[in-house]
């Protein structure tokens, strides 16, 4: 298991979304990248992400965080410029390190 801690932005294309709406645009891009993730045990298994405090809804920011489980071993870079090319207009990973 690896942890990656990523700052991301969440710009003016993308303001009006809820939290819950932003953490299903960044489960939907991990799949799409095909990223290792580690998923919970049980039932209904889900990502093991770890998110920071939610944004009110129409709000700007350049410096939310998550950190993201990875099952295996994977570069912060290499994670970050998979996850960049599957967010949408709007949401952009600016930086990526283990923790």
């Amino acid at each position: 298991m690896q942890r990656i801690k990523v700052k991301y932005t969440k710009g003016e294309a993308v303001k009006y979304i809820s939290h819950r709406d932003l953490m299903r645009t960044f489960q939907r891009a991990i799949r799409r990248a095909e990223l290792p993730m580690a998923y919970s045990q049980g039932f209904n298994p889900h990502m093991k992400i770890s998110w920071g405090q939610a944004l009110k809804v129409g709000a700007t920011s350049s410096g939310e965080e998550a950190i993201l489980q990875i099952d295996g071993w994977l570069k912060p870079a290499e994670l970050m410029a998979k996850l960049n090319e599957k967010l949408p207009l709007g949401i952009e990973i600016v930086d990526a390190s283990v923790v």
